[in-house]
């Protein structure tokens, strides 16, 4: 009897292995992602956006035919292509891999692909910044959040929300001081101690010591980061997912980012799945070249 029992309870369990082999996952996105919110938190690319000084200004240009010197036209060719001459792999919202200050730790183009999908917290320091503009999370912050909201679970990535992205794409921010930032302790905590994969900030640098010296520890000790992440303020503190995508520049030392956040189907923000997805919609406004903003606009 006992012997029938265990070959029946092993054939159903089999029969589950199955099935659930031949739905793999799927149904996490039947059940948990095609009813989510999606919100960016990434900034548009363009030529007059902030930047650090040290690097200049990008320009964008049409693509010409190499063999007439003509810029190709959807009149004239059915098409129309971009020639972008980026002064700088630091540029808008970043994702910044160690080799950005260490040679000896991984590019851009090395990051492995379980970047592409992992936990997300977001901490506010905005009431900080109230009485302290240059204000930047501390140890205690962390402590306070995870008392109201749980420990940071391992492997998380943590953005810093301070609000400072409101006035973007003014190009004075690249030069506004104070900004807000994260202490080196903050990050030695987040790592070490709760062993993060990776935090992001709003401003385009990590902290405004002489030194740099959070960023300098980071990178010198094989973590990555996110900068010029935006939209906080319309993602969930906890709950979310992230959504990670950057393009393998080979031996790149930066990397132009797209984080993309993944909220429950009952958050207030973001964007649901639609049937407007594919096909996208029509614009009554075409695109075009301005050639006084130096960009296709509609």
């Amino acid at each position: 009897m006992h012997i029938r029992l265990f070959a029946a309870t092993a054939a159903l369990l089999t029969l589950a292995g199955a099935a659930q082999a031949a739905d793999g996952l799927w149904s996490v996105y039947d059940k948990a992602l095609k009813g989510a919110k999606y919100i960016d938190m990434t900034h548009v690319i363009g030529p007059d956006i902030p930047v650090w000084y040290g690097f200049g200004p990008s320009k964008f240009k049409p693509t010409v035919d190499p063999k007439t010197g003509q810029a190709y036209t959807y009149e004239k060719d059915g098409f129309a292509a971009t020639r972008y001459e980026l002064s700088t792999d630091q540029l808008g919202t970043q994702l910044d891999p160690p080799a950005h200050w260490a040679p000896e730790y991984p590019s851009i183009d090395e990051l492995p692909p379980t970047y592409a999908v992992r936990p997300l917290v977001v901490i506010s320091i905005v009431p900080q910044l109230k009485k302290d503009p240059g204000y930047h999370l501390q140890v205690k912050d962390i402590e306070a959040f995870e008392k109201k909201h749980g420990r940071i679970p391992a492997g998380a990535v943590v953005f810093v929300r301070s609000d400072w992205s409101k006035a973007w794409p003014d190009p004075a921010l690249s030069t506004k001081t104070p900004f807000p930032g994260v202490s080196l302790a903050a990050l030695k905590f987040l790592h070490l101690k709760r062993h993060i994969l990776f935090h992001g900030h709003e401003p385009l640098d990590t902290d405004t010591t002489p030194t740099l010296e959070g960023e300098s520890w980071l990178m010198h000790h094989g973590y990555t980061q996110a900068e010029g992440v935006a939209n906080l303020d319309k993602v969930k503190e906890t709950g979310c997912l992230v959504a990670i995508g950057f393009p393998r520049l080979q031996g790149g030392t930066g990397g132009y980012a797209r984080y993309v956040a993944i909220c429950p189907p009952s958050w207030k923000y973001g964007s649901t799945i639609g049937p407007n997805d594919a096909p996208l919609p029509k614009s009554a406004k075409p695109l075009h070249w301005d050639e006084k903003q130096g960009v296709r606009v509609r």
